[in-house]
């Protein structure tokens, strides 16, 4: 009974942490701008209705651009921090966690 009351408080209080840790932990630090539109300290996937694909990946983590919407179907390019892209082809960019979960 002692080992499941002290795993219950272990994960009672992993979970206390989990939702203590702010949103923008989650982020990118910095800029994207996915053709014109300006995203603060991204983080998810951002879709454009507008050919090519041009993003300036202004923020402290690589980003990605996909074929498809919804940050689906081929990987086309990684646009590290501090470069830009034009996709000929892209439909949405990803930032990706920066802590990989």
């Amino acid at each position: 009974m002692k080992r499941a009351m002290k795993m219950l408080g272990a994960l009672a209080a992993a979970a206390t942490v989990a939702v203590a840790v702010p949103q923008s932990a989650l982020a990118a630090g910095g800029v994207l701008v996915v053709n014109g539109t300006v995203y603060e300290n991204p983080q998810g996937c951002y879709e454009s209705e507008l050919w090519p694909l041009r993003v300036e990946n202004r923020t402290d983590q690589p980003v990605i651009i996909f074929s498809g919407s919804g940050c689906s179907g081929e990987e086309l390019r990684v646009v590290f921090p501090g470069q830009h892209a034009v996709a000929e082809f892209g439909q949405s960019v990803s930032v990706p966690d920066p802590n990989g979960d």
